[in-house]
């Protein structure tokens, strides 16, 4: 196995979590090395495709793939025959076997933009959600306040402040204001209004500026689930990484690390396997961070045996978190976006934390936020051509959806685990899944739901069903922080505990989902994460 120059920090991933850390100490003049098994993607015309949807291109891999145990999920046994056929339309069929997202910039080339906080509330431990006290954040949302208003400067985030009824405390306002609404986010916010609720623009990562250099966005309807074809939304293949490369990070795509090794209590190296020449070889450095993903991670970390040098190491791979999602689609009977505008634009929160018409669940709920219908070219691929086409022809164009958030119930028997007799290519052993969502989680969707229909029926709908969603898009929590050494794997900055030179950043390290997209609070921990570094080094 061929050896390499020794670097000050390697990142091993590309998302959110690695890329940040990488931001600070590529600025503060560090030898960077960042690992990623994915390639770039591509882009241009190609990307507005009805088949340029994650699930139909090459980065959703499944070459490592996840074994996961979904059989008798009340998913499957109670959904009606619109939710069967939904799930049919609108998503993996098989979800025994899982890939991943696998390209420079991880999930945030094809994530819909949406960059939220998390509420202060989030930090606080709800008795009512969380049966395991010892699920807590080590620190609470002051302290991460000044961080997420760097991520939004680097990230570029449009948006508005003073509508969201649970909005935060913040400093400063966003970096960028946010277009005009469409008109079907103007027709939910009438009917959200007249139903005395509170809607909100969504913030988002998308450039809307024309005086940066960057294309502006055209507002198309493929952003969600789609590489943008101009570059004008802002992940990190666009908006961080080229510039990490400018200031001398160096990056290697294609690149599987398949160990971390460990030398005298501390990570030494990892080792790789280049797909590019299928050569195998080894990286070494004074310190490495973890940022694979909530899955990938934990996965890595088993395989090279590292929870057995933490007194948490229990902790590992358990907890797994990933909201309890659904879609309402409401269908009109007027076509509902003649124009072909962007359709992610508007949240309502007045049930994040509780309602007093939601008499069960007590506590947090989540949130509800506006979504595109689903692409033609998950229909065509996976439904026959009859019902598929007369559904395109006449139900996608009449359809407006509502993403329920609903926030998940952290619970040591939602785990994964190794299975050595199951290899890949690579010489990983296969990662198993298990993941139930409790009676409650269940109970606060359901009750989302239900308000996400009375908001469609205002708007018009005559008809609608639920999708429910059985992806692992917002994973978090299988190597997690906290106080307690016996009960979590890292410390309040992301060290992993008995290997002082070790940090993960990516989702892993969420106590608890809350209910908004986890991407900017990965970025803003991460960026303490990486200051913390730099201090301490």
């Amino acid at each position: 196995m061929a050896q390499q120059t020794e670097y000050d920090t390697i990142i091993v991933g590309s998302g959110f979590g690695g890329s940040m850390v990488a931001h600070v100490l590529v600025n503060a003049g560090q030898k960077v090395l960042m690992l990623e098994r994915g390639d770039w993607v591509k882009r241009g015309p190609h990307n507005w495709e009805p088949d340029g949807t994650v699930e139909l291109t090459p980065y959703y891999t499944t070459e490592t793939p996840y074994r996961v145990l979904t059989k008798g999920h009340k998913d499957f046994e109670e959904a009606d025959y619109f939710s069967v056929v939904s799930a049919i339309l609108f998503s993996r069929q098989d979800y025994s076997i899982m890939g991943g997202y696998h390209c420079v910039g991880g999930p945030s080339v094809f994530y819909g933009g949406v960059a939220m906080r998390l509420r202060e509330g989030d930090f606080e431990l709800d008795p009512e959600v969380v049966e395991d006290a010892r699920a807590e954040w080590p620190y609470r949302y002051a302290d991460l306040e000044p961080y997420y208003d760097r991520a939004e400067l680097v990230l570029n985030v449009a948006g508005e402040s003073g509508q969201d009824p649970t909005e935060p405390p913040r400093r400063n306002g966003y970096p960028q204001r946010l277009n005009g609404l469409s008109k079907n986010a103007r027709i939910l916010v009438e009917a959200a209004t007249a139903l005395d609720l509170r809607p909100f623009r969504l913030p988002l990562a998308i450039n809307y500026a024309s005086n940066n250099g960057q294309p502006t966005c055209v507002e198309c309807t493929t952003c969600d689930t789609f590489a943008c074809s101009i570059q004008a939304k802002n992940d990190l293949a666009t908006r961080v990484i080229p510039n990490l490369l400018r200031k001398g990070m160096e990056l290697k795509t294609n690149t599987v690390v398949t160990r971390l090794v460990v030398e005298n209590k501390r990570i030494a190296a990892v080792d790789c396997f280049d797909k590019t020449t299928g050569q195998r070889v080894q990286y070494r450095a004074k310190r490495f961070v973890l940022s694979a993903g909530a899955i990938a991670s934990p996965h890595l970390i088993l395989a090279s045996g590292l929870q057995e040098y933490n007194p948490g190491g229990h902790t590992i791979g358990r907890y797994l978190t990933r909201h309890c999602n659904a879609i309402t689609f409401g269908i009109f009977p007027q076509v509902t976006n003649r124009e072909a505008e962007f359709n992610k634009q508007v949240g309502v929160h007045d049930f994040y934390f509780g309602h007093p018409s939601v008499s069960q669940p007590k506590g947090k709920l989540g949130g509800i936020q506006q979504l595109q219908a689903p692409p033609a070219g998950l229909i065509r691929k996976y439904m026959p051509a009859f019902p598929g086409n007369l559904i395109i022809k006449y139900i996608l164009p009449r359809m407006i959806g509502l993403l329920v958030i609903a926030e998940d119930q952290p619970r040591p028997e939602n785990h994964l685990w190794l299975d050595p007799s199951q290899k890949d290519r690579f010489g990983l052993p296969q990662l198993v899944i298990r993941h139930k969502h409790s009676k409650r989680d269940y109970a606060a969707r359901a009750a989302l739901v239900r308000q996400a229909k009375k908001i469609l029926a205002q708007a018009g709908a005559k008809l609608y069903y639920v999708h429910y969603i059985n992806t692992f898009s917002h994973a978090v929590g299988t190597v997690r922080m906290g106080n307690d050494p016996e009960n979590s794997a890292l410390d309040a900055y992301c060290r992993f505990r008995g290997l002082d030179n070790f940090f993960v950043v990516d989702g892993s390290f969420m106590p608890r989902s809350s209910g908004v997209n986890p991407s900017l609070t990965i970025s803003a921990n991460a960026l303490r994460v990486g200051e913390h570094i730099l201090e301490n080094d």
